[in-house]
């Protein structure tokens, strides 16, 4: 597998699991995934949501992306430290593929909306065949 493997599976089973820590507790949410190129994987969610925060003070997640088949589908799982963005233009971007965000007052100037990426880190894909094969990593 390699890292183009990874942005199709993530662009083409876009709800996810993104996990963080509130001290010693473990959180983990369902999210739309925004999307992934060569750059990371792209995510959007707005300031009132705790998990920013919580990306701030711990910035290392897991995000798990699941596609059903059968009875047991693949998963693929990415590891990393996230990166905030401030960007105005990538704001614009968010605005631009994710209309629903204007509907709850969010701009490109509102520092309510917020961004952030997994661009370096690690991923696998698990399928009940590979359950119990040492995990083949892909460094990106």
């Amino acid at each position: 597998m390699t890292l183009q493997d990874c942005i199709k599976f993530a662009n083409e089973n876009p709800t996810c699991y993104l996990a963080t820590a509130e001290g010693d507790q473990p959180r983990v949410r369902a999210l739309g995934f925004w999307y992934a190129d060569e750059s990371g994987f792209y995510f959007q969610t707005a300031e009132i949501k705790e998990f920013p925060n919580q990306l701030r003070i711990n910035p290392k997640t897991e995000v798990c992306f699941y596609h059903h088949e059968g009875m047991i589908g693949t998963m693929m799982r990415i590891a990393g430290e996230v990166e905030f963005i401030t960007d105005r233009a990538m704001k614009k971007k968010a605005l631009n593929d994710r209309p629903f965000l204007k509907s709850f007052g969010l701009t490109a100037d509102s520092p309510d909306l917020v961004l952030f990426r997994l661009a370096h880190g690690k991923a696998h894909f698990w399928t009940m065949a590979d359950n119990l094969k040492t995990k083949d990593y892909i460094i990106f």
